[in-house]
């Protein structure tokens, strides 16, 4: 018997861009995918210490990533292909850009080597074609959490819906095309402005948020991927509120054949299940054997708590977790929960092993 979906929120596919990104991918010589990246690793990862009474080993940022006010760690995600870690501990973490000197620069992807303690920075932009030929706009979302499941790299939205990208579309652009200068985003004569990023992933499509009528519509706050067992898989998703805010929990099925979240004869993907009774402040959210996993902040003085349990019966892990963590990913390999931090000087890529809060 077919799972009822719950009505009153759900999401829609768009077309995908591929005119655009076919000539993105024309203009650089080809696509770089992952493979091609992960030999292109220019910055350094350390190991390092991080406060919290349940953290279990914790990384951090090189100097100026570490302290930059313009970028914000957020989303936090892995490959998993097929329900197998690859052979490489492949991390991905979302930054958004807060304006400085009247810039807003969008969202990027950091991809980190774990055991190279080596990572880099790729843009997030959107192909436009106009009567020009192409040009670049960058992806302005805050990014709470993202999910890499198969080919694609899924990015929250808030209350947009869902942004998603295939990560072999992933491009390097070369010499004669790149503009060096970090300020432009777009056309530049013959070249393509990248805010000074070699690297860029086009978005593809996107799931747009809608809601149906008298119902609260949703916010994509963060993101987060359940395998429920071997053949089966829900992108997780919820609210960041405080006040009056609602703070709901949603999961939305996922087709492993083609990746996509599953639609209706409507063409609407909508949720399995959306709890009322989540956390104030929650910053991340996934689930295991149906039990749920919670982050919340205590903003950037206050160690964070993890609730485990399930939405309104939550146990609360206080001091857990470092200053201002923010989206969480459980890792089944290792059997150990993902995350990072965003503030200032206190930024960490850190696990939390499931043994430890259980």
């Amino acid at each position: 018997m077919a799972a009822e979906h719950v009505q009153g929120v759900h999401l829609e596919r768009t077309e995908e861009r591929r005119d655009e990104v076919e000539a993105l991918v024309a203009a650089c010589g080809g696509r770089a995918g992952v493979p091609g990246l992960l030999g292109d690793l220019d910055r350094s990862l350390h190991r390092s210490w991080a406060p919290g009474l349940k953290v279990s080993r914790a990384w951090t940022w090189g100097r100026h990533d570490n302290g930059t006010r313009r970028w914000w760690p957020q989303g936090v995600t892995w490959d998993v292909p097929e329900g197998e870690d690859g052979p490489r501990h492949v991390v991905a973490v979302s930054w958004y850009s807060k304006n400085v000197a009247g810039i807003g620069k969008g969202t990027r992807i950091s991809f980190v080597d774990t055991g190279a303690r080596r990572y880099r920075h790729v843009l997030l932009v959107v192909p436009v074609l106009d009567e020009h030929g192409l040009t670049l706009e960058p992806l302005r979302a805050h990014a709470g959490g993202i999910v890499w499941v198969g080919p694609y790299l899924f990015v929250a939205g808030t209350a947009r819906g869902i942004y998603a990208a295939r990560l072999d579309d992933l491009v390097r652009i070369p010499d004669p095309a790149y503009v060096e200068d970090p300020a432009p985003i777009g056309r530049d004569g013959d070249r393509l402005a990248t805010h000074g990023y070699r690297y860029v992933l086009p978005v593809r499509f996107s799931y747009r948020a809608h809601h149906d009528d008298g119902h609260e519509p949703l916010r994509y706050s963060f993101l987060s991927l359940d395998r429920t067992g071997p053949d089966t898989a829900d992108l997780v998703a919820g609210e960041y509120g405080r006040g009056q805010q609602t703070t709901r929990l949603a999961r939305f099925p996922l087709d492993l054949a083609t990746h996509h979240l599953v639609a209706g004869e409507d063409g609407y993907s909508r949720p399995l299940l959306l709890e009322e009774q989540g956390e104030r402040g929650m910053q991340g959210a996934t689930t295991l054997g149906g039990r749920w996993y919670v982050t919340s902040s205590r903003g950037p003085w206050g160690l964070g708590t993890l609730y485990v349990g399930r939405p309104g019966s939550f146990r609360g892990h206080r001091w857990a977790l470092p200053f201002g963590p923010e989206d969480i990913a459980y890792r089944p390999s290792t059997d150990t929960f993902w995350s990072v931090t965003e503030h200032p000087w206190r930024r960490w890529v850190y696990t939390v092993r499931r043994s430890r809060v259980d």
